[in-house]
């Protein structure tokens, strides 16, 4: 499958960004609507991915080099597209000059992560009642 992959602000793909993460973490993995949305949106830079018309990814930048709020459609999983969405965040944070990226991961995504490149550190943690641990990448220049 081939997905585009935009990089996009909040104010620009709102919609679209809030429903994929609202049917991945709200619906899917039961985290309270209330700890999905937050201020910092509004200050990242997001990657949407579209299979066609059709929002199915997303995942965002901070300014301080932390990616988050990856969610990808469960009909497009395994197909690629978070990789896809990842690699365009990873190559976006080397062109603005980051040293390092950072994301709190899912356990069960650790694998996922490391195939590009990232390595966990720390031990586990709680993030809205699902286990995490923190990985990094650090970008050559």
């Amino acid at each position: 499958m081939s997905c585009q992959i935009r990089i996009t602000d909040w104010d620009t793909d709102r919609e679209a960004l809030s429903a994929i993460r609202m049917t991945v973490f709200v619906d899917e993995q039961k985290v309270p609507e209330e700890l999905e949305l937050d201020e910092e949106d509004a200050d990242a830079v997001h990657a949407l991915a579209l299979d066609g018309d059709l929002p199915v990814g997303t995942a965002r930048l901070l300014p301080d080099g932390r990616i988050g709020r990856m969610a990808v459609l469960k009909s497009h999983r395994g197909s690629g597209v978070g990789a896809a969405l990842l690699r365009a965040l990873i190559d976006l944070a080397a062109q603005r000059g980051h040293h390092e990226l950072v994301l709190n991961a899912q356990l069960q995504a650790i694998g996922f992560y490391e195939h590009l490149g990232f390595c966990a550190y720390g031990g586990e943690f709680d993030d809205a009642g699902i286990p995490h641990r923190a990985m990094r990448l650090k970008l050559s220049r």
